[in-house]
């Protein structure tokens, strides 16, 4: 690979870093990223990485949103025409979000969505912002109302949530069989208007 020199004499773009702070934050877990811990990997000053992301709360945030951008690229060829509700995108996106090689990438995901839960900054406010883009580019592939279109955008987020989460803990057999009870049942409406 060739370095190139930027304008202000750094070896390592922004987008370089970012790139190793996304690698390092999947490896290592995104709790453990530092401006040390990236230097040393990167061969670089931390002074470097400063000139970049001003604060650490800036650099995970860019971890956050590239990873989000990442799954995003991942599901979009699979999304080449609209559906109606939460149950067919959930047949169309469980074969892709249940890759193996993107079981660290929800593993990032569900360890910044503890440290949000648990009230950590800059976690609390970042991983919220991160659902919410979710859902909305999710909607944006379903057909009807825009209260529909949301309804069921959350509720796809909500059940692939759920069994990612069940992937990373009790393994993807388990996973599997649980998509698969949820993909061939039939959607029970009773008591639905009560919330």
């Amino acid at each position: 690979m060739i370095t190139t020199i930027n304008p202000v004499g750094y070896r390592y773009t922004k987008e370089q870093i970012l790139d190793g702070a996304l690698s390092a934050s999947l490896e290592e877990g995104v709790s453990r990223l530092t401006f040390g811990r990236l230097a040393k990997q990167l061969g670089i000053s931390d002074r470097v990485i400063v000139y970049y992301f001003p604060s650490k709360d800036d650099l995970v945030s860019e971890v956050l949103m590239a990873l989000g951008s990442e799954l995003q690229r991942a599901l979009a060829p699979v999304f080449a025409r609209k559906v109606s509700d939460h149950a067919q995108m959930l047949r169309t996106a469980w074969p892709i979000v249940a890759r193996d090689d993107l079981a660290r990438t929800f593993a990032l995901f569900f360890e910044a969505s503890g440290l949000a839960a648990s009230g950590s900054e800059p976690y609390r406010t970042l991983v919220p912002r991160l659902v919410e883009g979710w859902i909305e580019w999710a909607a944006s592939f379903i057909d009807g109302t825009a209260s529909h279109r949301r309804r069921e955008a959350a509720a796809t987020i909500a059940v692939l949530d759920g069994l990612l989460l069940l992937r990373q803990l009790a393994g993807a057999d388990a996973a599997n069989l649980a998509a698969k009870a949820l993909m061939t049942r039939r959607p029970s409406t009773q008591g639905v208007d009560r919330f």
